[in-house]
């Protein structure tokens, strides 16, 4: 049972990833916040300290499940090129179902403390370590030909974290469709053979 207090949290956190989303950080205010939650403004102290703690809890929990999604998906496959694609298309695929929270939770975490911005790039230097392990592997079997793995991790990460700017619901491509050409663009990019 979820209790009114976790309830009235979580209402708070929708409320601040969209005023986030579409005014930023610094234009979001907390009355912002309580107007899309539908409380009164009183009601974001009530429950957090400050607009940071809801930006810091946003990206805290967006970085953990891209990282739990990636790490997924390279397990699912014995070959490089397989894990890879997989790795890849999971990636992109979640950046554009969930555009809006991902460019708060990507574009928006410098505005963090520094204690919260250290914790959170620590979990994407695992969602990069993912990367790099594929890729590594995949140069170790012959399968791909990638003269700075470090250079190409970063490369198609960025690659499919930039889907959340450019990506809208109702365009005709759908985000799996998106997934799908992303990562044989990649496999392309580190020359996997066919």
């Amino acid at each position: 049972m979820v209790s009114k207090s976790e309830l009235t949290r979580a209402r708070l956190l929708d409320g601040a990833m969209t005023s986030f989303a579409e005014h930023g950080f610094h234009g979001t205010s907390t009355r912002h916040i309580a107007a899309a939650a539908g409380m009164s403004p009183a009601a974001v102290y009530v429950h957090y300290a400050s607009k940071e703690e809801l930006l810091y809890e946003i990206t805290l929990r967006g970085h953990r499940q891209i990282l739990e999604i990636v790490q997924a998906a390279a397990a699912s496959a014995p070959d490089a090129s397989t894990r890879l694609a997989c790795v890849i298309r999971e990636f992109v695929v979640y950046h554009a179902q969930h555009h809006a929270s991902s460019r708060v939770v990507n574009y928006e975490m410098t505005k963090l403390d520094p204690e919260h911005l250290a914790e959170v790039v620590e979990l994407r230097v695992q969602i990069d370590a993912v990367f790099t392990d594929v890729l590594e592997d995949g140069v170790r079997r012959g399968e791909f030909t990638v003269p700075d793995v470090r250079m190409t991790t970063t490369a198609v990460s960025s690659l499919g974290v930039d889907v959340s700017r450019w990506f809208r619901d109702g365009r005709a491509w759908s985000p799996e469709s998106v997934g799908d050409y992303y990562a044989e663009l990649t496999l392309r990019m580190v020359g996997a053979s066919a």
